[in-house]
């Protein structure tokens, strides 16, 4: 049977976030009673996950349910009669192409204590693409969006 691509989408976002609070495998899966291949089997799409187990997840690394299905907005919806409800998500979503590097850099961000330095790195990261965003005013902790 082929995969589904909402669960896909969500398997990929369970392992995203999963990645960002640096828990396994084996740990989530022995926090829910499973074993780290059912993990798996969650995170590549193989098996879709229940609504119950979706909010167990979600409870245990600390995102909203709703969370693991961002960036599906907009995502083609066929009604029954085979009507298209929606359009579907630009090809380039920045959310589709997060890395680990990507979750690796914004983990060790997040660690660092010092606002000033932490305004520096941003700046120094725009400086290095030869962006002019580095003059931008920073925004502040409060209106980044939560992980």
């Amino acid at each position: 049977m082929p995969k589904n691509s909402v669960d896909v989408h969500v398997g990929n976002r369970l392992k995203l976030r999963r990645t960002m609070v640096g828990m396994s495998q084996d740990r989530l899966g022995q926090m829910v009673g499973l074993t780290f291949q059912q993990i798996q089997k969650y995170e590549k799409g193989a098996n879709r996950i229940g609504a119950s187990r979706l909010y167990q997840f979600a409870t245990l690394l600390d995102v909203p349910p709703a969370y693991f299905f961002e960036g599906l907005e907009g995502q083609p919806v066929t009604a029954r009669d085979g009507r298209t409800l929606s359009v579907a998500v630009p090809a380039g979503s920045p959310a589709a192409s997060i890395t680990r590097e990507d979750v690796e850099l914004l983990r060790a961000f997040r660690g660092l204590q010092q606002q000033g330095l932490r305004r520096r790195i941003i700046d120094l990261v725009w400086a290095m693409n030869g962006d002019s965003e580095a003059a931008e005013p920073a925004a502040s902790p409060e209106t980044l969006p939560a992980a």
